[in-house]
């Protein structure tokens, strides 16, 4: 038992009046006795509880366990629902092909077949489940080019998956398994995330099942251009919890547990930082994957950048224009043959609105596309050389690859 200086003091003073007891009387016993009576009472006590410190003032609510233990509450609600997906698929072998050259093949013989002309890609990914009976969602880079796939639940349950629809544009898939009474997903929304906001991702990162990565939400409304995946047409948004290749197509939860996105791995070189597609748009592609099996994205065809004094300077200079505002959203190229051509729009139009609404970001202007259906008229007020014209342009269907 450690004592403290004061009950050092204490003590040592009764050593002393209990040597001297005899010779000084009966008259001090009294005090020597409560004397031990304090000490008794201050080593046998516990040490007083502190109270928390509370800065804004008021009394400080004892933490819960929800409190303390978010992300674990969070991951026990959706876990369950999230599965692993193992896609195998056909390729075609290099070696074979290179074995095409004439001159390759007079090492080989004519008849000679060294190496087979396919060989076996596989692939790991998530995904989670969004109905009992089995409807799943993921990524279409998991499950591109392959029919059926092999889907793994927390439990260990393992079942065949029939790949229903691929959407390449936005990058959702989705599988269903043959099953009922199966754990679900509870899907929030995206709309009014703020940075700085908790991020939870859970996959299957590099073959590791079941991992639980956490971190903030860094942005938002990340064009595809912006992330470097120019050939998709969805917003990102951004976050620092670890997203891996096996991730792909894993849910992103905030603080509740609630689905906010769908992670995807696209950028192998993106160190600490993760994309996952907004699920409101996830859920719209997987709701007509499911009902119609395939996705028609509304068209324009024109080419878009968002202007600055340094960018206007790039695009007069290689596109050969003569743009002079440094702010705004300038048309830098029309596709032949294509709804933006027919309805009469141009190179070094600068867009001012869509369908009567002000925007001011080339992202603005394809959420307001992305938003319609195809075959509806848009009308697109632009500046064209100081004054303002208004072209109506019926969208096309996205051309397929």
């Amino acid at each position: 038992m450690k004592l403290s200086l004061k009950q050092l003091i204490i003590y040592l003073s009764l050593l002393v009046i209990g040597g001297g007891a005899g010779l000084l009387g009966s008259r001090y016993l009294p005090t020597q006795n409560r004397l031990f009576r304090e000490l008794r009472s201050v080593t046998a006590s516990s040490p007083p509880e502190i109270a928390p410190a509370n800065p804004v003032g008021g009394q400080v609510a004892a933490p819960s366990a929800d409190n303390m233990n978010f992300i674990a509450t969070a991951v026990q609600r959706t876990g369950p629902a999230v599965v692993r997906i193992n896609a195998t698929r056909k390729v075609a072998n290099p070696i074979s092909d290179a074995l095409k050259n004439p001159l390759l093949r007079r090492f080989f013989g004519e008849e000679e077949q060294p190496f087979p002309k396919e060989r076996i890609e596989r692939g790991t990914g998530s995904g989670f489940i969004l109905s009992e009976n089995g409807q799943i969602l993921t990524n279409a880079h998991v499950v591109a080019d392959t029919d059926t796939v092999q889907v793994t639940l927390k439990d260990g349950r393992t079942f065949d998956g029939r790949v229903v629809g691929v959407d390449s544009v936005t990058d959702v898939a989705v599988v269903k398994i043959s099953d009922y009474d199966l754990p679900t997903v509870k899907l929030g929304t995206s709309q009014n995330l703020i940075p700085g906001q908790w991020a939870i991702a859970i996959g299957n990162p590099l073959g590791l099942d079941n991992t639980v990565t956490i971190g903030i939400i860094s942005a938002t409304d990340r064009t595809s251009a912006q992330v470097g995946v120019p050939d998709k047409r969805v917003s990102f948004i951004q976050t620092d919890a670890a997203i891996n290749p096996g991730n792909s197509g894993g849910p992103l939860l905030n603080a509740q547990g609630e689905v906010i996105g769908v992670n995807t791995a696209i950028r192998a070189d993106a160190q600490g930082l993760g994309f996952a597609i907004p699920i409101e748009t996830a859920a719209r592609i997987a709701n007509e994957l499911f009902t119609k099996g395939r996705v028609r994205h509304p068209f324009l065809g024109v080419e878009m950048s968002d202007l600055s004094s340094s960018k206007k300077q790039q695009i007069n200079q290689d596109k050969n224009l003569n743009i002079k505002q440094d702010v705004g959203i300038a048309i830098t190229g029309v596709l032949e043959n294509s709804p933006a051509q027919r309805g009469g729009l141009l190179a070094g139009d600068l867009i001012q609105k869509v369908n009567g609404k002000q925007v001011k970001t080339s992202a603005q202007v394809q959420k307001q596309v992305e938003s319609s259906t195809v075959g509806d008229i848009l009308e697109i007020e632009v500046n064209r050389n100081g004054k303002i014209q208004t072209f109506k342009v019926q969208s096309g269907a996205y051309p397929q690859k």
